[in-house]
């Protein structure tokens, strides 16, 4: 029996290529163009609990401190389009304020651009700003990655 485009839509994999970035920025909250995106996990140090009578009980093992949510995000950089960049100088800039941690929300999209699964980024601040190295060789675009720690990292799933 053939499968109908109903059945594909819900019991097939959703494909990892259409994605929107955005930055919350006070008021604003752009749509951020990236190549790519990576480190959406979350991760918990185990630690091993003894009490009094772990010599009859034996020990137990505990979820511990969540370990921070580190993010990479790559993208070609654009003639006077510096966003990145003024978020890592003013963050580091004018590091005792809060205000510059920025929430990010990551869409997994469908084809028509619907938010499928939504991955909600909190007070993301960014630690690293690089460029991709030059190369007289190469005719390829140059490309900056963005490394960002962040305080909380949650999952929801839009039916």
């Amino acid at each position: 029996m053939a499968l109908t485009k109903a059945d594909i839509k819900s019991d097939y994999p959703i494909p990892a290529y259409n994605y929107r970035v955005s930055i919350s920025d006070g008021d604003d909250t752009p749509a951020i163009s990236f190549v790519d995106v990576s480190g959406l996990s979350m991760e918990y140090e185990a630690v091993t609990y003894k009490h009094g009578f772990s010599f009859v009980m034996g020990t137990s093992v505990i979820p511990g401190m969540q370990q921070p949510i580190r993010l990479s995000f790559h993208k070609g950089i654009m003639r006077g389009k510096s966003y990145l960049y003024d978020w890592i100088y003013k963050t580091h800039h004018e590091p005792f304020f809060d205000k510059d941690k920025r929430d990010i929300l990551i869409d997994l999209c469908d084809e028509a651009g619907e938010p499928l699964i939504r991955w909600k980024v909190r007070k993301a601040m960014p630690v690293k700003l690089e460029a991709a190295g030059f190369d007289a060789n190469s005719s390829e675009v140059i490309i900056e990655s963005m490394e960002l720690i962040a305080h909380d990292l949650s999952v929801e799933y839009i039916t």
